[in-house]
């Protein structure tokens, strides 16, 4: 087992050669094949859900266990399933950025497309597992099954057709807050509750930044294979100024939520945040450069990738502390002194 190389793999997006691939271990495989570094976006949305559930009295580790599980499966699945339709429909050829920041295994002649269907496949059964555990755990109630099925039809049809009707990012939007948040806090719970997916807000935010920025690196080369992501549609000035308007809401929806006492003022914390939103600020008022700036990270997800790293940055470091905020904000309403005046 190559311990290094799981490290490497959930921290950035290896670049690796056939030699290299062929002597790695399954799950080192496994790790590139559904680029590992960005679950931690779904572990955190799974994370929220049951911080919500626990602060209402309702969580249970082994359903919050199946639902973290579940998400990073469906997830995985989801990133090997693009790959591969991107490369079936021929969109990776041509020095596709795809192929440019990180090993893409069936592109690069890492593995055959049979053996990439086969990692989705048993992705996919592990997540559906999961899903229908969870169906069960809630008595097949109907909701869960609706989820379950839109959790189904964001996995097989993100990358088409969706990402190219300029879809995508309100597909991320949708799936990481509502549907992840919002309806894990259903399954944990037991009930739909609209004040949990409003407070999912300031952490889906700084998701959709990375697919937005994503999609802004790739604003010419995705126009020229008519793939009109919503950054091709609104024009690559638009769509940084929405990605700077992504960033500072997170901070005025999380002053709101504490305004209203659906926060307790530790949630503050996401203030130490703010460094990382000015280091985002000054390139995202600018174009993209043409060149790789001087100390910016070249490949393994750093450049050609320029827009997508900064606002992955910027949501790790707002979503980690509005993560622990929340943690903190649960055990602080959970104390018998502090139960009457947070009610």
């Amino acid at each position: 087992m190559n311990f290094a190389m799981w490290k490497k793999a959930l921290n950035v997006i290896p670049e690796v050669s056939k030699e290299e691939w062929d002597g790695l271990d399954v799950i080192s495989k496994w790790l590139i094949s559904t680029r590992a570094a960005v679950l931690i976006m779904t572990f955190i949305s799974a994370a929220l859900a049951g911080l919500f559930a626990w602060r209402d009295g309702s969580f249970e580790f082994l359903p919050w266990f199946a639902l973290v599980f579940g998400l990073i499966m469906a997830h995985a699945s989801n990133n090997i399933f693009n790959d591969y339709t991107d490369f079936v429909r021929g969109v990776d050829k041509d020095n596709y950025y795809r192929t440019m920041y990180g090993a893409q295994p069936v592109a690069s002649g890492l593995m055959t497309k049979r053996q990439h269907l086969t990692y989705f496949v048993v992705t996919g059964i592990l997540a559906m597992i999961a899903g229908l555990y969870l169906v069960w755990q809630t008595e097949f109630n109907t909701t869960t099954w609706i989820l379950l099925g839109l959790g189904s039809f964001f996995v097989l049809f993100y990358t088409w057709p969706l990402k190219g009707l300029a879809l995508g990012e309100v597909a991320v939007l949708m799936v990481w807050g509502p549907l992840m948040i919002g309806g894990g806090y259903y399954v944990l719970a037991g009930n739909w509750n609209w004040s949990v997916v409003i407070a999912s807000l300031p952490y889906v935010l700084g998701v959709t930044t990375v697919i937005f920025g994503k999609h802004i690196d790739k604003i010419q080369i995705d126009r020229s294979k008519k793939i009109y992501t919503l950054p091709v549609v609104i024009g690559e000035k638009a769509a940084r100024y929405t990605i700077i308007a992504m960033m500072v809401l997170p901070y005025i929806f999380t002053g709101y939520l504490i305004a209203t006492k659906f926060f307790t003022p530790i949630m503050l914390i996401v203030l130490f945040a703010l460094p990382a939103l000015r280091e985002s600020l000054a390139p995202l008022s600018k174009p993209k450069p043409e060149t790789r700036p001087e100390g910016f990270p070249d490949g393994q997800g750093g450049w050609p990738l320029y827009f997508a790293p900064i606002g992955f940055r910027n949501n790790r470091a707002f979503g980690s502390l509005f993560m622990l905020g929340l943690l903190l904000d649960v055990a602080l309403r959970l104390l018998p002194a502090t139960q009457n005046f947070w009610r």
